[in-house]
């Protein structure tokens, strides 16, 4: 499977997006969740353009990017407060993609972010891209 990026660099870029919309929470808030996956999936989707859009030798015609990209952000709450979130039990859930696509230009990355927990939740993003 091609990538657009090093798995550690797409690794890196997610990570620092999801600590960037979500470092100064505390907790879990319902009210802000759209917000918080809006600001991550937006900010991943222009950091991976700027990042694999090749530069164009004549700056009167723009570039196109060389992939097409689909991020998802899932954020889930544990029950019970963040302090609680390790005796309260936790809930259950699993996703997973499939797709029909060309492996040698297209492919998935997921990543699950650690910091998450102690605020009593999950955040998991996941990004496709197929390539133009």
């Amino acid at each position: 499977m091609a990538s657009p990026l090093p798995t550690d660099e797409l690794q890196q870029i997610v990570q620092s997006t999801i600590e960037t919309a979500l470092g100064s929470a505390e907790k879990y808030e319902h009210e802000k969740v759209a917000e918080w996956n809006t600001n991550i999936i937006n900010t991943l989707l222009k950091t991976l353009i700027e990042k694999t859009t090749p530069k164009s030798e004549d700056e009167s015609k723009p570039s196109q990017p060389a992939y097409k990209y689909i991020a998802h952000s899932t954020i889930i709450q544990h029950p019970g407060s963040p302090s609680e979130a390790g005796t309260a039990g936790r809930r259950g859930m699993h996703s997973a993609v499939g797709a029909f696509w060309n492996t040698d230009k297209d492919g998935t990355f997921s990543y699950k972010w650690d910091g998450a927990e102690k605020k009593g939740m999950d955040v998991v993003v996941s990004v496709n891209w197929i390539g133009i």
